[in-house]
């Protein structure tokens, strides 16, 4: 099964580039390339995406509301934001905006296919310095927590060694090389992981983890 991608870019080098990865890579098909957001709705009935890659500065609606509109009215299409920037207020936004994954564009490609790859499986993507920034962010908000439930916020030796390598922004594909377990081994920890913190994304995960100091 080829996963469909759609891409919203204004640089024409980048979406090029981007295209032509995604159409070099078995498994992958590039259904559409767009500048803007413009006609957003008509534009995905047309390509027909599961996943869209997503920049944040685009001319007109930014990447941030179109993503919003995307969530709203595509609920099942999976939206990986890529862009230069890093700004941890950017960053929030788009995952409050429903966005499933957040990369740089400088990642090498390798790394930008794994990510639409994960997002298409039901994982969450984030660079290093993102998940850092995610971390940043919720260290200087003034959010009041209520007293932990031990056992639901009991991880496993093995969960806490794959939640750690998630705050350090690893793929699951990274995470099951390192950990010597296969690419679904690791999806069945991170999903028991989800349900003992009851969270529903990696985002939530780390920032509960990193609040209530589990790791």
């Amino acid at each position: 099964m080829e996963i469909r991608v759609a891409i919203f870019e204004d640089n024409k080098l980048v979406r090029d580039a981007l295209e032509a990865i995604l159409n070099g890579t078995h498994g992958f098909n590039c259904t559409g390339t767009y500048a803007d957001a413009s006609m957003l709705e008509q534009r995905i009935r047309s390509c027909n995406p599961d996943v869209v890659m997503m920049d944040i500065e685009l001319p007109g609606i930014d990447g941030i509301e179109a993503t919003r509109q995307l969530h709203e009215k595509f609920p099942d299409i999976k939206v990986l934001i890529q862009t230069v920037f890093d700004d941890s207020s950017k960053i929030f936004k788009a995952l409050c905006a429903g966005a499933s994954g957040y990369i740089l564009k400088n990642d090498p490609p390798s790394k930008q296919i794994d990510a639409v790859h994960e997002v298409f499986n039901g994982g969450a993507p984030m660079s290093p310095p993102i998940a850092k920034k995610i971390i940043e962010f919720f260290n200087h908000q003034n959010v009041i927590l209520t007293e932990p439930d031990e056992t639901d916020l009991s991880l496993t030796p093995r969960e806490k060694e794959i939640m750690k390598m998630m705050v350090d922004g690893h793929n699951y594909k990274t995470i099951a090389e390192k950990s010597f377990i296969s690419y679904e081994t690791v999806r069945t920890h991170v999903k028991k992981i989800y349900k003992k913190l009851h969270v529903a994304s990696r985002s939530e995960a780390i920032r509960k983890a990193n609040q209530n100091r589990i790791i």
